[in-house]
């Protein structure tokens, strides 16, 4: 495991200007290797940072490393108010994803419309690295029998899969679930963090962002029953966006160990 004050010097520097790998290197007085490393490890767990590699495939080919979480004031001022939303909204009535969905030109971005429940396991399954969920309360992994086997296929694949959700008594059993799939595949690729916010998305790699928004009779009398809106965005300035608020989320929020170890004593 990396130490606290590697972390911190790396991301000190980075928030200070963007590195090169090199300049890490000097600066941690290690290999490069090790710190392009430590870099991607950084990445991967708390999308503080990111890189980009120039001139790739040459002798000349740099990396440079630069900080990618969000800054106040740095966004549109919209997003800056979606933004506010999505951090101060705790229930999926809270946020309306067509508020992002329509700001997205026509040729990337999808809307479906049903009056029942999707399965997302076509989506799921086109992942290649990572996946980034904003959930509820897990209560997908009910709704669809396959959920599971998609898991430990992801697992199989060496996909990570980081999942924002309300863990206390009613998902409790459902993240223990999840997390026990790690010790049975010999794996550390599902992380879970207790965040009460109003998304119900995937963020599937860098490439795609799929949004669900329920609209039900009890908020909206005018509806006869519920319905489903899935929406499908495919911008990238918009997928960084929501990767970056996912991360902003995540870096703020409780790890599920210390949620689970504190949810025991109710039931002692």
């Amino acid at each position: 495991m990396m130490q606290k004050e590697l972390v911190k010097t790396i991301l000190d520097s980075v928030r200070t200007e963007p590195k090169t790998i090199q300049e890490l290197a000097f600066l941690l007085q290690k290999n490069w290797r090790t710190a392009d490393r430590y870099v991607e490890q950084i990445a991967v767990e708390t999308g503080l940072i990111s890189s980009k590699i120039f001139r790739k495939g040459s002798r000349g080919a740099l990396k440079l490393v630069y900080w990618n979480a969000l800054e106040p004031g740095k966004g549109s001022a919209y997003q800056e108010r979606l933004l506010q939303k999505l951090l101060q909204g705790r229930h999926k009535e809270d946020f309306s994803p067509f508020d992002i969905f329509q700001f997205v030109s026509q040729e990337q971005r999808d809307i479906l419309r049903s009056n029942k429940m999707v399965n997302y396991t076509n989506v799921l399954a086109t992942a290649t690295e990572q996946i980034l969920f904003f959930s509820g309360n897990l209560s997908w992994i009910d709704e669809s029998p396959e959920s599971m086997k998609l898991f430990e296929s992801l697992l199989k694949k060496g996909i990570r899969c980081n999942i924002l959700t309300r863990i206390d008594i009613v998902s409790e059993e459902k993240t223990h679930t999840l997390l026990q799939l790690n010790t049975r595949f010999g794996a550390d690729l599902i992380h879970i963090r207790h965040c009460e916010q109003p998304l119900r998305a995937m963020i599937i790699d860098s490439t795609n962002v799929s949004l669900k928004e329920t609209l039900s009779p009890r908020h909206h009398k005018e509806l006869p029953e519920n319905v489903f809106l899935y929406y499908s965005i495919k911008d990238k300035e918009w997928i960084l966006w929501l990767q970056r608020v996912f991360w902003q989320l995540w870096n703020q929020s409780v790890d599920a160990e210390t949620r689970l170890k504190a949810l025991k004593e109710i039931h002692h």
